[in-house]
């Protein structure tokens, strides 16, 4: 079981690493960036820093991410109860703001930013 986990986070990495490609690319980066982009938090548990990229829609001063998945994934549980801390890159600026996540009744979980400062 260990093994698995291992070649499944490996093949993220890869493909976190692709789409970090993209979005730097002259020729596609533009359209990129404007669907997906790349926050920063702390892990609760762990203390370390982590950056990943995600898709969003913004309006105004508030994001929302949807997440896909969410029971395979755990980054997004770093934003329940009160939420916590995030930075939001958007248009090549890092922007503070603080996340809260919710799962609704189908167990869609959306993390939503607001933006601060």
């Amino acid at each position: 079981m260990r093994r698995g986990g291992a070649l499944a986070e490996r093949a993220v990495r890869g493909f976190n690493a692709r789409i970090l490609a993209l979005r730097s690319s002259r020729r596609w980066g533009a359209a990129v960036r404007r669907h997906l982009t790349l926050v920063t938090y702390t892990g609760r548990r762990s203390g370390r820093s982590f950056t990943i990229p995600v898709g969003y829609r913004r309006t105004g001063d508030t994001i929302v991410i949807g997440v896909r998945l969410p029971d395979s994934k755990n980054w997004w549980r770093n934003f329940t109860g009160e939420g916590c801390p995030i930075s939001v890159e958007l248009d090549g600026t890092d922007r503070p703001g603080h996340a809260i996540a919710r799962r609704d009744k189908k167990g869609r979980v959306a993390v939503t930013v607001q933006l601060t400062a």
